[in-house]
Formats: C-alpha cells, structure tokens, sequence
C-alpha cells in the first residue's frame, strides 16, 4: 500500500492553499484568505499539481482571478462553485476530467481564458467569453470541452444551444417553480410579470455577448439577435435590452457604442433614455447626446439632398 497522504500549507500572501502531498502528485485540497487574485504552483515538493480538489474554493468572497497550471488534469465537484466575484479563470485548453457544478452559481464569471495563448486574436477572446456562458447563461455542461473551445463545430453546438434558449417562451418553467416551491409564496419572484421580465433581461445578455463576441457567428443567426434587442429597445412594449444597459453597465462606454451600432437610440426614444439615467452617467450621457446630434445632422443633410 502506498504511504498515506500528507496536508501540507502554503502561504499565497493574503491566505494559504492546503495541498494533499500524495505518492505521485497533488492536489488543491482547500484554501482560506483573502487574495483576489491566485496563481496555483504546477509542482509543490517535487510533485505536480494535478487536481483542483471537491469544494476547495467553494464559497470564497474575495476571489477575482485564478490561474491554473498544465499539470492540472481534473477539476472535481463544486470546486469554485458560489464564488460570488470570480471573473477571470485561465487555464491550458487542454483534456480535463470536470466534476459537478464547479463553476455554479458563479454569476460574474465572464472569462475562460487559455493560459497557452501566447498573442492576442479576437477569436480567443471570444472563445474566453462563450466557454464562460456555456457554463452560466446556456447552463450547458457538455460545452466545457477545452480542447474543442472555438472551432467551427463547438461554436455551432453553442449558437444551437444559444437559440433554444433564445426561444423558450418567457413564461416555460414558472408553473414547475410555484409547485416546487422554489421561491417563498408572496416574493416577488412568484408574480408572473416579474418572472418572465427576468427571462426577457437573460436573453438580452445572452444576445448581446453573442453579438460582441460574435466569432463564427453566422448571418442568419445574427439576424435573429439583432430583431430580439430591437424589439426590446427603449420606447418598445417591454425595454429589457435598454434596461440590461442601464442598469448592468450603466458608465461602461462598449455597451453604448453597441447599442448605438445597433440602431437602438432613435427620435422616438433619445429624450427618455436621458430621462431615465437622470444626474448618473454623465460620460454616457454625452456619448449619446453627440451620436443624437450626429445624426440629426445627416439626416438634415440627406433631406436636402433629397429635395
């Protein structure tokens, strides 16, 4: 039999890493502190790092970013999972043994990042962004496939999982959480308005970051995205794409410029989008007043042409 596994602590500078030393590698076992960024070392006493253990991030508060080695080979259950600020986590794209749910409830996770990417191309930043909502917004386990991320095939099995999505009725699943009882009788959660303007705000996000990450994105799906935000643009019977906007990247400058390159600010609805962000925003609020006046003027000038 081989020789029991030792506990073995090292410092990260703002909290420790508890490694299991075992006969031929090791494992992250836990972690307690308050680094906002980690970077898991590939050997620790001559042993490589191969696994990222059950639950060893589970619930951390503070954890932004993490880099994993190339030694790394399994991910097991809940390792990150209800990692309330992680953002960022990059490791090799290479074949990884996953567990269960290791990346739930992670809601801030935008990025995947390939840690054997040596030089910027706008297909490996998308890639790091749709491998991130595989795991979140299209909740699509079998789409965590590193070593497949990004080509033609995996982006097709994305945009199809992407528009089952897109067109489940607002209202699918809202019966099953009443006689579940997922949500307490009398919250707001159980009214039926509320339900289905929360799916509307998930599938504005989940067009929008297709849109801007847009790699291998094909015209007719592109189509369908575009009409689904401007039918949700501010002015219309319901404003989720508008409101998503506001109130999720309210001073974010690309998510104005998008909505702009959309053709989501018009006549009809300029005046009550600067209603609506009142004395906040005050650069977006100029960005949009210059687009506004930009266009007034060609449209002037067209008419006279016209004429």
């Amino acid at each position: 039999m081989g020789a029991a596994a030792q506990l073995k602590e090292l410092n990260t500078g703002q909290g420790t890493l508890q490694i299991r030393i075992r006969e031929q590698d090791a494992e992250i076992a836990g972690y307690r502190g308050k680094d906002t960024e980690l970077t898991i070392p590939q050997t620790v006493d001559g042993r490589n790092v191969t696994c990222i253990g059950r639950k060893a991030f589970l619930s951390n508060k503070m954890l932004e970013q993490i880099l994993l080695p190339g030694s790394v080979v399994r991910i097991d259950d809940w390792a990150f999972a209800h990692c309330a600020r992680l953002n960022r986590v990059i490791l090799p794209y290479h074949g990884m043994e996953i567990g269960k749910g290791i990346f739930k409830e992670c809601f801030v996770l935008e990025q995947i990042v390939n840690a054997d990417a040596d030089e910027y191309e706008k297909k490996i930043e998308d890639t790091a962004y749709l491998l991130a909502a595989a795991m979140g917004s299209l909740d699509a386990f079998y789409l965590f496939d590193l070593e497949n991320a990004g080509t033609e095939e995996w982006l097709a099995g994305w945009d199809s999982r992407m528009m089952s999505v897109m067109e489940q009725d607002d209202a699918d699943g809202f019966s099953r959480m009443l006689l579940c009882g997922e949500e307490d009788y009398g919250s707001r959660e159980n009214n039926l308005d509320y339900y289905t303007e929360q799916r509307r705000k998930e599938k504005a996000r989940l067009a929008m970051l297709r849109l801007m990450h847009d790699h291998g994105l094909g015209d007719a799906v592109r189509r369908k995205l575009k009409d689904y935000l401007l039918a949700h643009i501010k002015g219309m019977p319901t404003e989720e794409t508008w409101a998503v906007i506001l109130e999720e990247h309210g001073d974010d400058l690309d998510y104005y410029r998008f909505l702009t390159k959309l053709g989501g600010v018009n006549e009809g609805n300029f005046q009550s989008m600067l209603e609506d962000m009142g004395e906040r925003h005050t650069e977006m609020k100029a960005y949009l007043m210059q687009y506004h006046s930009r266009q007034r003027k060609q449209n002037d000038a067209f008419s006279a042409f016209t004429l």
